[in-house]
């Protein structure tokens, strides 16, 4: 009966192993749908990563450029103005020597005329020399101070002397034994005063 019953059991045992093995090889096709379906993902993804490389590389390049153009103008913004400040410093005087030409022009005259002119002349010569010249002052912003008859200033003033006056009220100016200057509220040289008690 051992015997008998023994192909029975081989029959059903290779019945249920064809399909469990059917049932494998079609839950592997299916596997197989779902590999390359992973498989097909990560290809994809691979080109998206790849696109993404490439247009952050290009954008890369880009702003290299821009900088490296950033850069040079800077250089030459620098350069230029090293160049403009050496120039500045060269011809600064420039306008200061225009201005005072023609009051070397007048003293060459007035020395040409002091051989055949009379004293009157030479005076009127003189005075229209120095009319040129305060002009040219003040045309390169020079201010002359001529503090005669106002209250002294310590900051413009230099007191030479202290004079009594009954006429004048104390810490003003009587005199003025040197002019002063200012350049643009710059003072240059203060103006040499006496000043009454």
């Amino acid at each position: 009966m051992t015997n008998e019953n023994e192909p029975l059991e081989n029959e059903s045992l290779d019945a249920s192993k064809e399909e469990v093995l059917e049932g494998t090889l079609e839950t592997g096709a299916q596997d197989g749908e779902l590999d390359t379906q992973v498989e097909g993902e990560p290809a994809s993804e691979l080109e998206a990563l790849q696109k993404q490389l490439e247009s952050a590389e290009k954008k890369a390049a880009e702003n290299w450029e821009t900088a490296l153009r950033a850069q040079a103008e800077t250089d030459n913004v620098r350069k230029r103005a090293v160049k403009d400040v050496e120039s500045a410093h060269k011809y600064s005087v420039e306008k200061l020597v225009n201005e005072f030409l023609p009051v070397k022009d007048s003293l060459e005259l007035g020395i040409n005329a002091a051989e055949t002119a009379d004293v009157a002349n030479m005076v009127e010569g003189m005075e229209l020399t120095l009319k040129t010249f305060t002009t040219a002052l003040e045309k390169c912003g020079v201010e002359i101070l001529d503090p005669t008859g106002e209250k002294f200033n310590p900051e413009h003033h230099q007191a030479m002397t202290m004079v009594e006056s009954p006429d004048v009220e104390s810490g003003m100016v009587i005199d003025v034994m040197q002019k002063g200057y200012l350049l643009k509220d710059r003072l240059i040289r203060p103006a040499m005063v006496i000043v009454s008690k």
